[in-house]
């Protein structure tokens, strides 16, 4: 990429796209192209056909998505798969009309079926059933993973798919019903604390900042109380008359998890933008030499003959890259972590009644260091960062 072609980075405030523009102004970047959802609905098919058609980005990074935990993804099976599926095939598709040089599609690895062997391989998608609680969202990443494979075999286009673990980072979702594992437990344990002290305060200033259901830092006391209560941020009392607060994690505990930090999955997407093309991909798993076509025959060429598989087992697939550190964590260790950095004192409630999800969702990212690209951040360091990040 040059310094001054325009790139277009859909979602460019939530926890991905703000770390890609982040790190793409590092390194000297600048002509951007941004819209909030207010100034493009992305799953409005007119509005992308307009937007592209005014704009007309050299590159596009395909961060907008509606994602969520557990609880989000299963409450909201519809408006999960119905979304993210309008927003890829608008953006991906008038990538291709209007002749994008560079696409980057970001998914997740909950594309990879429920007990996909460990760690999980590229060529494991699509090998048995997803787990249920995301199988919505995962469908529809699925279907962008495959519309940017099948337009590149057919149109020739240079469309990327990444697959990252488990991010946290900066700008994160910290909504108690909406978020992710790591940020929810960060945001229990700073309210947890403050109720083990009374620091009405600081409870008050974080309700300030993003309320739960409604309740900010101007509701009575015992208002607050039946809200975090409701979250599973209680203060009991014991036999010895002493309070003792309490914090719930859904599920066993027993579940192992994959995080990455979202600055550290930045700095890989900008890696493979300025570095790897899709014919890079092909040669990397395949050796074979995708087609020099020339920007205006983007639309309308595909693999010749001689480039076409010649047998089942080379049939062009699983062109994804998984990003990730090949590290993992159980649940239990993961709250136990946070806890210590925050400095929560009292007790975490494992609730086995919830689900745990996966039980082990680890990446093999050896592609992607093939392709010349690591990890730095360690996960401890990380939560340190982020709650550093979530007091400022």
């Amino acid at each position: 990429m040059k310094k001054i072609e325009k790139i277009y980075i859909a979602g460019h405030r939530g926890l991905v796209g703000s770390a890609i523009i982040k790190n793409l102004k590092s390194k000297g970047y600048f002509n951007f192209v941004t819209r909030t959802h207010k100034e493009l609905d992305l799953t409005n098919q007119q509005e992308v056909v307009d937007f592209f058609a005014d704009e007309k980005p050299d590159y596009v990074i395909l961060a907008a998505a509606k994602v969520g935990g557990i609880v989000a993804n299963n409450t909201y099976r519809g408006e999960f798969i119905y979304e993210n599926l309008m927003i890829q095939n608008n953006v991906i598709h008038q990538s291709y009309v209007h002749g994008v040089k560079k696409l980057l599609f970001l998914g997740s690895t909950c594309i990879y079926p429920k007990n996909s062997p460990q760690p999980m391989k590229e060529e494991y998608l699509l090998t048995s059933e997803l787990e249920y609680t995301n199988e919505p969202y995962a469908i529809a990443k699925i279907a962008g993973i495959k519309m940017c494979e099948s337009y590149n075999i057919q149109y020739n286009t240079n469309f990327i798919s990444v697959q990252p673990t488990n991010l946290y980072g900066p700008n994160d979702n910290f909504d108690l019903e909406k978020s992710h594992v790591l940020p929810a437990l960060i945001r229990k344990m700073h309210l947890g604390k403050a109720l083990e002290n009374n620091d009405w305060k600081t409870l008050r200033a974080d309700l300030d900042k993003l309320l739960i259901e409604g309740v900010d830092g101007n509701a009575t006391e015992n208002e607050i109380i039946i809200k975090l209560n409701k979250y599973g941020i209680s203060k009991l009392e014991t036999s010895n008359q002493k309070p003792v607060t309490r914090i719930e994690v859904w599920g066993s505990g027993k579940p192992m998890r994959e995080f990455l930090w979202s600055e550290d999955m930045a700095d890989a997407c900008v890696h493979l933008m300025e570095n790897v093309d899709f014919k890079d991909i092909l040669n990397n798993i395949y050796n074979i030499e995708a087609p020099e076509k020339s920007r205006s025959e983007n639309c309308k060429t595909s693999l010749n003959e001689s480039q076409k598989p010649k047998a089942k087992s080379q049939e062009l697939k699983n062109t994804h890259i998984n990003i990730g550190t090949g590290k993992e964590i159980s649940i239990k260790e993961l709250a136990e972590t946070i806890k210590l950095v925050v400095g929560f004192k009292g007790e975490l409630y494992f609730n086995s009644e919830k689900p745990d999800g996966t039980m082990r969702k680890l990446t093999d990212s050896s592609k992607l260091e093939t392709l010349g690209w690591k990890y730095s951040v360690e996960l401890k360091e990380g939560i340190e960062k982020m709650y550093e990040w979530y007091n400022s």
